[in-house]
């Protein structure tokens, strides 16, 4: 094949060497939204290869097999590694062999480096941040003579830029036109590089194989409701990273984790981690018993009981996010010299931290049926069933319906869009007056009442439209006094749809403007005194900003979200996308006709469950849609 093609494809036949090995359970899932030479894997004999596009192997590389077990550091199916400038190679050669060494997986970069002046070397600062780009970038050598330097050589690299990982790993799509200089000198008579930006660049293939999404864990901050009873001081919350997946997963995460939270989650979220808590031992490993040793500086030794089994959760849950292959048996952190600090194990991680306390065991689903009855569904069930109340009787028809994570209390939206009702679902419970009745029009559609969600907290969300905005409202438990709830990012925009996550301090929204739909993901921030907090949305941000516009989204997850939506000429498509706005490395979906809800557990392992063209439809896991009812709408789970 074509070298140059070869080279833009991530692999070039002088400038990078690779090594396999058997692949473990894990590396056999697929790669992350990945699609076209990503998806191309070849196989070659008992040492499994992975070659990005097609690629010539270097004449002085051999193809090795690297034994790894699963626990180990370097759980991967493949190792890519730089190759050294070669004398005589050309200024646009020497910026290709650079890119290329860039996507290996050496620790430091130090092959890299090698392709730099001597004055570049003390300067670049290669992990400042990751530009992503849909392919990898092309350069467009330009000569650019001067009077002090007539041999310069300029290098312009040019691309289609979709997303930034930044200094403490976190994800940001930021879709825009790549272009930067790379500028060259001779040096001891071979090319080298003298200026370049700092951080790198890769094309979307390689980023999907060197990076790997990983949840940190930190515990959610209620700030002027943390004394409520409700607000339980060991939530945790996943804050989605990517980190280098072949270089010391285990040690990368561990240290992620101890950084902070990213910016985003940072005013919302706490650490039990004493400021400045660093690992006193930098390879870590899980035993033979998968359990986890963490050694700890000094800062973490003066913390009582407590406040270590907190911060084990916290370590706990994020390592074995990124070792999903093995389950982690305890965590044991221990001080400098080895002394045990406190134990924490599986059961208790998942009895005392886990967030089921908030998301709930839920075994039903539920969907307003043709008879406008609130029906319930167990994943092995063939017919549904009234639910046990006043919304199980068919005699308030309704628009759409939200089930307290408790499964004690519904509430509903009137089939005009006017009124929200609560209701226990207890038999002879009577309905009652309705909690709040909407400003927007009844004759229109859009304007009313959008789908009422419940926090973990206990609390109900709901907006309000009418023609001239919308309006974000909270109830406590489900029967106070609407609070107004600020939106200040969302300036003239309407939130059509409203989806709060489990913890209560995350919320995604469907916001339309100008006839085009996006999801949004803000962060709930709580003011004021505990008598009387000020909460408000901040920072929204898109979570899938390749769709034109987005019919429905639902939590699938600590992390995740399943979203429907369709990109600007496409057909519409149900995908499961990450709360930083990347693309989740969950199956791809099959598609469903004319999807107009759906509705996702946070227990990941039940299904899907939608309103199409079929009904309502339901996806187990590894298997296709099946009809359950063939009229209903508004399909939920409790949330």
């Amino acid at each position: 094949m074509d070298t140059e093609r070869g080279n833009e494809r991530g692999v070039g036949p002088t400038s990078r060497k690779l090594t396999g090995q058997h692949p473990s359970e894990h590396t056999r899932r697929k790669a992350r939204g990945t699609s076209g030479p990503a998806r191309k894997l070849a196989l070659l004999g008992g040492a499994s290869v992975l070659l990005a596009g097609c690629a010539s192997m270097p004449d002085n590389g051999d193809v090795t097999a690297v034994d790894q077990s699963p626990r180990s550091e370097g759980d991967s199916q493949v190792r890519v590694y730089g190759v050294p400038p070669q004398d005589g190679a050309q200024p646009t050669n020497i910026v290709r062999s650079f890119l290329d060494a860039t996507t290996s997986d050496e620790a430091d970069f130090r092959t890299a480096t090698q392709y730099l002046a001597k004055s570049a070397r003390r300067t670049w600062r290669p992990f400042q941040v990751t530009k992503v780009l849909q392919e990898r970038p092309k350069p467009e050598p330009k000569v650019q003579p001067n009077r002090e330097d007539a041999n310069g050589y300029s290098v312009t690299l040019s691309g289609s830029q979709i997303a930034t990982v930044d200094d403490n790993h976190a994800y940001t799509p930021e879709e825009r036109p790549y272009r930067q200089t790379i500028h060259l000198i001779k040096e001891g008579g071979q090319w080298r590089i003298d200026r370049l930006p700092n951080g790198v660049v890769l094309g979307l293939s390689d980023f999907q194989r060197i990076y790997r999404s990983v949840n940190k864990y930190y515990f959610a901050s209620y700030e002027s409701e943390s004394e409520e009873p409700k607000a339980s001081r060991d939530v945790l919350v996943a804050d989605p990273v990517y980190l280098r997946q072949r270089i010391k997963p285990i040690t990368a995460s561990v240290q992620a984790l101890l950084s902070g939270p990213t910016d985003w989650l940072n005013q919302v979220t706490t650490s039990a981690f004493p400021p400045g808590t660093r690992l006193a031992a930098h390879d870590l490993a899980l035993d033979d018993s998968n359990g986890l040793r963490v050694k700890l500086s000094k800062e973490a030794v003066s913390t009582d009981t407590d406040q270590c089994r907190r911060m084990a959760a916290q370590l706990f849950f994020t390592v074995q996010d990124m070792t999903r292959a093995s389950k982690i048996s305890d965590v044991e952190l221990q001080d400098n010299n080895g002394n045990s600090l406190c134990t924490l194990s599986q059961d208790q991680a998942e009895r005392d931290f886990a967030p089921a306390p908030l998301t709930g065991h839920s075994a039903k689903e539920y969907f307003i049926d043709a008879d406008h009855r609130v029906v319930a569904m167990s994943d092995s069930a063939t017919e549904p069933t009234p639910v046990r109340g006043a919304f199980g009787t068919g005699k308030t028809p309704l628009r759409s319906v939200a089930i307290s994570r408790g499964e004690n209390t519904a509430a509903g939206v009137s089939s005009d869009g006017r009124s929200l009702y609560v209701a226990a679902l207890e038999d002879g419970i009577e309905r009652g007056a309705p909690l709040m009745t909407s400003t927007g029009s009844a004759k229109n559609p859009d304007e009313g009442l959008t789908a009422p969600s419940w926090d973990g907290l206990g609390d109900l969300w709901v907006a309000d439209r009418d023609a001239h905005g919308s309006r974000l409202l909270r109830m406590r438990e489900g029967k106070g006094d609407p609070e107004r709830v600020a939106v200040p990012g969302l300036g003239g925009r309407r939130i059509k749809a409203i989806k709060v996550a489990a913890d209560g301090i995350r919320i995604a929204m469907l916001v339309e403007d100008k006839g085009r739909t996006t999801l949004q993901l803000g962060r709930v921030e709580r003011r004021g005194s505990s008598a009387h907090p000020v909460l408000s949305v901040e920072e929204l941000r898109p979570i899938a900003p390749q769709l034109e516009d987005v019919v429905a989204a639902s939590w699938a997850g600590g992390s995740r979200l399943v979203v429907v939506g369709r990109e600007s000429g496409g057909v519409q498509q149900m995908q499961y996308m990450e709360t930083d706005g990347s693309a989740s490395d969950a199956q791809t979906l099959p598609g469903v006709n004319g999807v107009k809800a759906v509705a996702a557990s946070e227990d990941e392992a039940r299904p899907l469950i939608a309103d199409a063209t079929e009904g309502i439809v339901r996806l187990p896991p590894d298997a296709n849609w099946k009809t359950v009812a063939k009229d209903g709408t508004a399909p939920v789970y409790p949330g």
